[in-house]
């Protein structure tokens, strides 16, 4: 059964990561975790070439440690699909966050609801894995095998409710004007 846990976990993870980028009008440094600058020469997560601060809810303040990448990252932000057009005045980068319309929290409250039924379904293949693995286990008897995948299932339960309650949480918060 630990193998079943820790697979299980590993789907909760992907899916707090993804919903940490789903922006929601909030100023939230993991928005930039998966851009990239060239930094002599090898593509660098923002977060590791910069100082990413939130003075306000609405405003995101990137501060370079090498000020040469200020370009480089303004580039880069306006490059991806954020939706958000930052500034610069040489030293840091602001990336104002415009509270989200109706329609598009909505819109976020769709994208949200398809990562947790992505994470559901990789739940579901792990679910599957391991009961087919206890099928074909042959020391045990077809009694063994019920109870085991009554066990399983139990647990893929438990790990669908609570990617329910991630979803709730974060519907409440793209909602949240």
């Amino acid at each position: 059964m630990d193998g079943i846990t820790q697979n299980m976990d590993k789907s909760l993870e992907a899916l707090k990561h993804n919903f940490a980028k789903v922006r929601t009008g909030r100023a939230n440094a993991n928005v930039l975790a998966d851009i990239t600058v060239d930094y002599y020469g090898v593509p660098t997560p923002v977060t590791q070439v910069a100082a990413v601060k939130a003075p306000e809810a609405h405003l995101l303040v990137v501060e370079p440690w090498d000020k040469a990448l200020v370009n480089a990252i303004v580039k880069a932000i306006s490059a991806s699909d954020l939706g958000i057009t930052p500034s610069s005045d040489g030293m840091v980068v602001r990336l104002p966050f415009p509270a989200p319309t109706e329609e598009r929290r909505r819109e976020l409250v769709k994208e949200c609801r398809e990562l947790a039924e992505q994470a559901k379904i990789s739940i579901r293949n792990i679910r599957r894995d391991y009961n087919n693995k206890l099928e074909r286990d042959e020391d045990l008897s077809e009694d063994d095998v019920r109870r085991e995948q009554a066990k399983v299932q139990k647990h893929t339960d438990e790990y669908v409710r609570r990617v329910d309650e991630l979803l709730k949480a974060k519907e409440a918060e793209v909602m949240e004007i």
